[in-house]
């Protein structure tokens, strides 16, 4: 019961993102494929089921997106939803990454969960939540999730002001690009061998 009752304040917050989200207005209620009639069905999305229940299966870390990809009803409503699942200790993690469209509001269902954003002046601000928590992550910020606890799953859910928020994970994104690895070692101040190794680790 209380689980739904998360989630429904999380919609609820996810509307009230919407107000100042990065998608273009619409002309219409909603937008459908071209040639569909909609019924219930298109307005609903049954995709977060086994996500909210316990932590990742076979991995460490595991987002499940209602985007306007996974969820073509979300077009042009700038509104979607992303249920995160963290395993025990800190391998649960969701590392540096920004959304380039969308705030995110970040509510914990479950568990602990360690939070940090850094600020355009490189200033760090860390909390750890607890079920009933609620952390704003403001649009296009460098921030982060861990798990907070070693022995126990933690879940949370995200609200974003964008059917697309996009996500830019930075290490796959620096590291996994294509950047002349001589050009990340200067850049990051170290070696190319040090380079080829998290190159070899994100790609």
């Amino acid at each position: 019961m209380a689980m739904r009752a998360c989630l429904v304040l999380i919609v609820v917050l996810s509307a009230s993102l919407s107000a100042h989200a990065g998608d273009p207005d619409i002309t219409s209620d909603f937008i459908t494929p071209p040639g569909s009639t909609p019924d219930g069905n298109f307005f609903t999305f049954t995709g977060l089921k086994d996500a909210i229940n316990g932590g990742p299966k076979g991995v460490p870390f595991k987002a499940t997106k209602a985007s306007q990809v996974e969820f073509p009803a979300l077009t042009g409503q700038s509104v979607s939803l992303a249920v995160l699942q963290y395993e025990p200790g800190h391998t649960g993690i969701n590392p540096p990454h920004i959304h380039p469209r969308s705030a995110e509001l970040l509510l914990v269902i479950q568990g602990a969960v360690i939070v940090g954003l850094v600020d355009s002046t490189n200033k760090l601000y860390t909390q750890t939540l607890y079920a009933g928590d609620a952390f704003i992550f403001p649009k296009g910020l460098v921030h982060f999730q861990v798990n907070g606890d070693s022995k126990y799953p933690a879940i949370a859910v995200s609200a974003f002001g964008s059917a697309s928020p996009g996500t830019v994970s930075l290490p796959k994104n620096i590291f996994g690009s294509g950047i002349y690895n001589w050009v990340l070692a200067q850049s990051f101040k170290t070696d190319v061998d040090t380079i080829n190794k998290l190159v070899s680790a994100n790609s």
